[in-house]
């Protein structure tokens, strides 16, 4: 169910303890190739398909489109929340739920940036609502096994504007793919581990996008494809419903 799409008589019928969903997703550069909106894209097409199979199974609460990008400042037409602000926003929108009676909350998370905050988030509300059930997750942590067995570039290829994230907005919404600019990775100055979706390090530091790369594409989207994101969709579309449904009183 689609929160704002529902009248305030249809959602005093709502069963309170049904899974409520929200977004957690970011406005910053993607590169040359990729618009701004490409996070809140991804995480709105997995909105979609919860809808499309658990529609009443599932409460879809308003897109707040900007999350913590300040490592993307660098690069024009980003946008950034402080933490702060971004914990405050979310918080209260939880807050406002838990009027209204729910008690059991899913934060998924479309922007890598969210990641910190987010647990952070997690751990306030699930002290101050301790009978309420909280959790997060990031779409792209949710399948890494399956998602190595499809990966092209190899280590350092999956990052940010990189393999997974093109291919899968060439399946979304093509029309918003600048084809003509996906290029081979060039002047990326990090170890290929660091900025990977799947593979991943084993530590954290902090590093503006920009110290790393030099357009603002951290992986290699060369190697995308339409056939392989609608692939991507299909697996992580799968794992999110088993999740949903696992969350279901």
């Amino acid at each position: 169910m689609v929160w704002d799409q529902l009248t305030t008589g249809e959602t005093e019928k709502i069963n309170k303890a049904l899974p409520v969903v929200i977004l957690l997703c970011a406005t910053e550069q993607h590169g040359p190739h990729l618009p701004l909106s490409t996070d809140r894209n991804i995480g709105e097409h997995f909105l979609k398909e919860l809808n499309r199979i658990l529609e009443n199974e599932v409460v879809l609460l308003p897109t707040i489109p900007i999350g913590c990008s300040e490592h993307h400042m660098d690069f024009s037409g980003s946008l950034t929340f402080k933490h702060t602000t971004f914990k405050t926003l979310i918080e209260e929108m939880v807050d406002s739920m838990r009027v209204h009676g729910f008690t059991n909350f899913l934060f998924l998370n479309s922007h890598g940036g969210n990641q910190g905050i987010g647990q952070v988030i997690l751990e306030a509300l699930g002290n101050k609502y301790p009978k309420c059930q909280f959790s997060l997750i990031t779409w792209w942590k949710i399948a890494s096994n399956e998602l190595k067995k499809m990966n092209h570039s190899g280590p350092g290829g999956t990052g940010h504007a990189g393999e997974f994230e093109t291919s899968l907005m060439l399946h979304i919404a093509p029309e918003l793919v600048r084809k003509q600019h996906i290029k081979p990775p060039s002047n990326q100055r990090f170890d290929p581990l660091v900025g990977d979706m799947i593979y991943g390090p084993q530590f954290s530091y902090f590093q503006t996008i920009k110290e790393v790369s030099a357009n603002g594409v951290v992986g290699n989207p060369s190697l995308a494809s339409k056939e392989n994101g609608e692939k991507i969709s299909q697996i992580i579309t799968t794992k999110l419903v088993d999740i949903i449904k696992s969350k279901m009183i």
